[in-house]
């Protein structure tokens, strides 16, 4: 049956001209992922034989690391371009008030420092909070059940200082205490670090996405969860109180945690503050990703990139992500 012949409408938009080849849609592409833009978390486990790694069965692909395994996995990540790492640490011995965590011979100050006479370009960033460390796997001091504030601030302020005095080049505490930036700014400036920049968990919600982490880090509370801490993952207008007594603080640097579910978060804070500004990409994200691929549901290097540009387009900097060094072979 032959078709009718009507007039095509005048001036529509032709927006398929500039996608028309792949050299068009490089050409106005508007945002992009660099190797650099990215933080690869590593897991550095003083249970571990130093040249020994071991499988993360809830995060494939990520391991825990022995020492001396853990810096030769951080000098083929400064070959590979990667912008850095953040490191968090599983410590032989745990106790009531994380000692481990400010121990100048712990494990993280130890690794700090190795990866730092091998590979002396590589960007170091550390965790400071005392979940790893504690034998109860709360963020702090304890008192009864609750985590006591201003007792933890000096327990951060430590850890802060013996992260920088071991060649630390960021410190970055995600323990969500009130004061601690302005608390640990105090200590480095006082130990003789101006210099060392604060990344502040600033926003860092009680999330579910978590658990795989958990594992990796044996950092799950004994009794009760982080909700008197850690953010209401309900709430917006507090992302912006959060972050602004950050800045209020001293802190340098913000970052948001978690990242796809709180894209809007990224968002707000981007287009509210000037600062440098991250997002965690954490392990849920990563391991529902890894299953769903495993399972043939969906194009693993096609999502992992998809989901990086995300946080880029939302306003991201920077990125930390389990997917950072195998991001060459996911372009």
């Amino acid at each position: 049956m032959a078709l009718e012949s009507f007039p095509m409408p005048q001036g529509f938009h032709r927006g398929r001209r500039l996608r028309r080849t792949p050299a068009l849609r490089d050409l106005v592409r508007e945002h992009s992922v660099d190797a650099g833009d990215l933080i690869q978390p590593y897991f550095v486990d003083e249970l571990l034989d130093s040249h020994a790694v071991s499988p993360i069965g809830s995060m494939p692909g990520q391991f825990r690391y022995g020492e001396k395994a853990l810096v030769d996995e951080a000098a083929r990540l400064a070959d590979a371009g990667v912008g850095g790492v953040i490191l968090f640490g599983i410590p032989k011995e745990k106790d009531a008030i994380g000692s481990q965590g400010f121990a100048a011979e712990g494990i993280v100050q130890r690794s700090i420092a190795a990866i730092k006479a091998r590979v002396p370009q590589l960007l170091v960033m550390t965790d400071v909070c005392c979940c790893e460390y504690t034998s109860h796997g709360h963020c702090g001091q304890l008192c009864g059940e609750d985590v006591e504030n201003d007792a933890t601030l000096r327990l951060l302020q430590q850890t802060a200082v013996s992260h920088a005095r071991a060649g630390a080049d960021i410190v970055a505490p995600s323990d969500m205490m009130d004061g601690r930036v302005a608390a640990i700014r105090q200590a480095l400036d006082a130990a003789g670090f101006p210099q060392i920049p604060v990344l502040s968990y600033a926003v860092k919600y009680a999330s579910g996405f978590y658990g795989p982490f958990r594992e990796a880090a044996d950092s799950t509370p004994a009794f009760g969860d982080r909700a008197s801490y850690q953010m209401d993952p309900a709430n917006v207008r507090e992302a912006l109180r959060e972050a602004q007594a950050d800045v209020d603080e001293g802190a340098d640097m913000l970052m948001v945690k978690p990242g796809m579910p709180y894209l809007d978060i990224v968002r707000l804070l981007r287009d509210r503050f000037p600062h440098p500004l991250f997002v965690y990409q954490v392990s849920g994200e990563y391991a529902m990703i890894k299953a769903a691929a495993q399972l043939g549901w969906l194009d693993e290097k096609r999502v992992a990139l998809e989901s990086l540009l995300a946080f880029k387009r939302a306003g991201a900097d920077g990125i930390l992500t389990y997917f950072a060094k195998d991001f060459a072979s996911l372009k």
